[in-house]
């Protein structure tokens, strides 16, 4: 397809009375959609606008009341069965879409919005091209580079290189009060936030670190209180009992599991600074615009996951051979980037 009919794709469509954003993402995933999100949603005003995440995530869109319909599709804790992407299929076409946008690129996806009946299809090539018959499950398509920036950029510009508005990415997000509440946390209450347990130990630093930086927040910022979260695995519960085992007095606030994903991003949101790995509380505190510092494994993709801004700081370190956790990231830097980042304004 000529790059003039990519271009032109927006123009084209602006009059559809009907929209999917079609993206399957898991969290992080889904969090950066949500300014691309945006863009669709100002770019078609009036139309009825959908959009398709992973099931276990759907209360995430809690946040974007201009979104019309939210679709789950079935990511985890097990992939859709053949049946149900049939059905999913059949969804889609009984709805008769003016126009599905897929920004993801994945091949799952790529079939879904190819065989969802609508009469214009916008896709992102793979890097790689995809295989040779690609091009044809979407009536435009657009090449935007995977790594080199943030997600949430890589996919505006996506847009924009189909011709619709671009704008700066933003967050529109709401999360209603009553979230904070339900944490027994109220706006006055001034505290860091610290998720300290990703999906492997590699990502994390080691227990008698996190022992060290939470004494050392406790003595730098007598003033704030500490608020500790974890995900309601059972790994990360039991990491969090023995961590508390550690400690010579409990948090302020120890939430075990027990946060849903809107109540887990108000305490993110109304934090003064958060603290985390590299894990989903991680594109909460993105999405809610709150000051973070992070610790990351060197992963080959870190670029297209960190925000930008003097918000911001991420402390990369090392695995070193034989190390079960991740090193090479020393407590004082932390202290340091939270002094910082605090110091800065948080702008």
């Amino acid at each position: 397809m000529a790059a003039t009919e990519t271009e032109h794709f927006y123009a084209r469509t602006r009059a559809a009375k009907k929209v999917m954003v079609l993206d399957l993402g898991f969290l992080g995933d889904t969090v950066h959609l949500l300014p691309a999100l945006w863009l669709v949603r100002q770019a078609y005003p009036q139309a009825e606008l959908h959009v398709t995440v992973a099931a276990h995530i759907t209360s995430l869109m809690d946040c974007v009341p201009w979104v019309n319909h939210v679709w789950g599709y079935m990511r985890y804790p097990r992939h859709a069965t053949l049946r149900e992407n049939f059905q999913m299929v059949a969804r889609l076409r009984k709805e008769k879409f003016d126009v599905v946008i897929n920004l993801n690129g994945s091949d799952r996806s790529s079939w879904l919005t190819f065989l969802s009946g609508a009469r214009e299809r916008l896709g992102r090539l793979p890097d790689d091209g995809g295989p040779p018959f690609w091009k044809r499950m979407f009536t435009a398509h657009v090449h935007h580079p995977f790594t080199e920036e943030p997600v949430y950029l890589q996919r505006c510009r996506c847009l924009q290189k189909a011709g619709f508005p671009f704008t700066e990415p933003e967050f529109h997000t709401q999360i209603d009060p009553a979230n904070l509440r339900a944490a027994d946390i109220s706006e006055a209450d001034d505290y860091f936030h610290l998720s300290p347990f990703t999906t492997a130990d590699s990502k994390e630093l080691r227990p008698e670190q996190l022992v060290e930086l939470i004494a050392a927040l406790a003595k730098n910022f007598p003033e704030k209180k500490l608020a500790l979260s974890c995900a309601p695995t059972p790994r990360e519960l039991e990491k969090l009992k023995n961590l508390l085992a550690l400690l010579p007095q409990k948090p302020w606030r120890v939430f075990a599991g027990n946060l849903n994903l809107m109540q887990l991003a108000a305490v993110i949101q109304h934090s003064a600074l958060h603290f985390c790995g590299d894990t989903g509380p991680f594109h909460l505190a993105v999405m809610t615009n709150t000051p973070t510092v992070a610790w990351f494994w060197p992963n080959p993709g870190l670029r297209q996951w960190l925000p930008t801004g003097e918000k911001y700081r991420v402390i990369v370190g090392a695995n070193e051979p034989g190390a079960q956790f991740l090193g090479r990231i020393a407590t004082e830097d932390l202290i340091a980037a939270a002094q910082s980042v605090l110091k800065s304004g948080g702008t």
